[in-house]
């Protein structure tokens, strides 16, 4: 008995020593543990993130870098300038424009009944065929206290070389509206702003002020005095002979 609590005694101390000697180790791997866990408890910076690449010295190339910024950057170098542009819409009745699909299948205007359509356009001061318009309306509410109907349109106006912009939004046929300009080609590449619809008679006859954005400075023949809305307005004969001159460059038709 004696010799077996020998025994044990000098394995306690043994197992005390030993730990004792690993504390400070431990105590070390624990301590680099937490500083390398407190380097990712700071905060991202939103930097531009910047790249370079470089070749050996011996080499003799070199040192390029690029840098991008991220796209919730402020900065916008687009032209903040408001540029007014008139053009008038005419349903001259000879496009088959508009055609109505009932897809509700319902005998009054209803939800989800769409138009495509397609109307000539000319400039401002009706002297120019300017090109079409292009696109289609989803009918969302008929109103029947105010006699018409809400839509939802997505359409093109296109003039020819100059290229074509694109609107969307409400489309009311018993009142004016603004629509979104959500972009462009050619000449109105980048654009934004509005359009004001202008009913002048429903479906035949509108008026739109387009309020630009992002765009160089529109071209002369573009920017004219227009014709005062009325019942009454037409374009010239030799505009809606689309004679020479009195068209826009390879107007769209």
């Amino acid at each position: 008995m004696a010799a077996s609590s020998a025994s044990c005694a000098v394995i306690r101390a043994s197992f005390s020593t030993s730990s004792a000697k690993l504390r400070p180790s431990t105590t070390a791997s624990l301590a680099s543990k937490q500083l390398s866990l407190s380097s990712f408890k700071q905060p991202f910076t939103s930097q531009p993130l910047k790249v370079s690449t470089a070749t050996s010295a011996g080499t003799g190339a070199g040192k390029r870098s690029f840098s991008c910024r991220s796209q919730s950057d402020p900065s916008d170098s687009r032209s903040s300038k408001v540029q007014e542009l008139y053009v008038y819409e005419i349903n001259e009745r000879d496009r088959g424009s508009p055609a109505y699909l009932r897809l509700s299948q319902k005998t009054v205007n209803s939800l989800g009944d769409l138009v495509p359509f397609s109307n000539k356009v000319y400039t401002g001061d009706l002297k120019k065929r300017a090109g079409i318009t292009a696109g289609i309306c989803i009918l969302i509410k008929n109103e029947p206290e105010k006699q018409g109907d809400r839509y939802e349109a997505i359409y093109s106006f296109h003039f020819g070389d100059y290229g074509q912009i694109a609107v969307q939004g409400a489309y009311l046929t018993y009142e004016d509206t603004y629509l979104a300009v959500t972009g462009g080609s050619g000449i109105f590449e980048g654009v934004y702003g509005q359009v004001k619809l202008h009913q002048i008679i429903f479906p035949f006859k509108l008026f739109y002020t387009f309020y630009l954005k992002g765009i160089p400075d529109l071209p002369a023949e573009l920017v004219v005095e227009p014709v005062a809305p009325s019942t009454e307005v037409e374009p010239t004969a030799e505009a809606k002979a689309c004679e020479p001159g009195a068209t826009l460059p390879n107007f769209s038709n």
